[in-house]
């Protein structure tokens, strides 16, 4: 029987992964947006040996056939190298038709294992990272207390892709608030482009409980951009933008659908955010405060 314990979430890329646990909550678990472990547990690293056992009692539910592995929870590449590098391994050894193997990990958290530590990561079998870049906009990961900067974002981003790695990036639209929206895409953007990730995904900030930011909402000290200004917004981000990557926008947060790769399908972007621009504001879901 697998064991699970605290939230999971998965990038809904993942839907058809198998999920087995490697770490419970997040070693940061201060960015002010976020609620998924506000609430608990705090963060351990699960024992290999544990985690081999769940992935055993994984083949014998769902065979030798598991195509996708994912390692939740909130940043499993915060795990010690090696203990990760085995559990890799095991799972390859376990489930020969695996095709990729990904875990979470912000970019702090990255920067600390290295390059080097990386391309072992890589040899071992761990294929796609999934980063929460948020903002490029320095001010904007300050008042987020993200962790991290623009400098080390763009440094650990680039040894992911050396390393062989697949880098999948999310931007949060919407997070520098009406206030920051124009540094926000432009400096995200510089981030992106110098990084150049395989995916660009997108996501439209919620306002989520029990969060920081929602008690800045409240008490008025941070404004949430409405439908047309996160639209002027992205389609200022993907003015900017010039890097190899593939864009979409695969979540519920969301206003319109973009997906497609960039810099070709650029003028078809843009197109579609200017005819969204012509709908009235109230035929687009309404703002809500989030609860998951």
């Amino acid at each position: 029987m697998m064991r699970y314990e605290g939230p999971i979430y998965r990038p809904p890329s993942e839907a058809n992964s198998l999920l087995i646990q490697a770490t419970v909550g997040c070693p940061h678990n201060r960015c002010t947006f976020c609620m998924i472990f506000k609430q608990g547990p705090r963060f351990k690293i699960r024992k290999v040996s544990e985690i081999k056992e769940d992935i055993l009692s994984a083949r014998d539910v769902y065979g030798k056939n598991v195509r996708t592995l994912f390692f939740p929870a909130g940043n499993t590449i915060a795990m010690k190298t090696a203990d990760l590098c085995e559990i890799c391994r095991f799972s390859r050894e376990i489930f020969p038709h695996l095709e990729r193997i990904t875990v979470y990990g912000s970019s702090q958290f990255i920067h600390k294992k290295g390059p080097e530590a990386l391309k072992l990561l890589a040899a071992a079998g761990l294929s796609r990272i999934h980063v929460g870049l948020e903002s490029g906009d320095d001010l904007v990961l300050k008042r987020i207390r993200k962790g991290t900067n623009s400098l080390e974002q763009i440094e650990a981003g680039k040894w992911v892709m050396a390393a062989g790695i697949t880098l999948s990036m999310y931007v949060v639209l919407g997070i520098g608030g009406r206030e920051r929206s124009i540094p926000h895409a432009l400096e995200t953007a510089k981030v992106l482009n110098q990084t150049e990730p395989d995916f660009i995904r997108l996501r439209t900030l919620v306002p989520k409980i029990n969060t920081p930011l929602l008690d800045e909402i409240r008490k008025g000290e941070f404004q949430v951009p409405g439908p047309h200004e996160i639209l002027k917004e992205t389609a200022l981000l993907i003015e900017n933008l010039h890097a190899d990557s593939y864009l979409a926008s695969d979540h519920y947060t969301n206003y319109i659908n973009l997906e497609g790769k960039l810099p070709d399908e650029k003028a078809k972007f843009i197109e579609q955010i200017q005819a969204a621009m012509k709908r009235d504001e109230s035929s687009f879901r309404p703002f809500f405060i989030g609860t998951q």
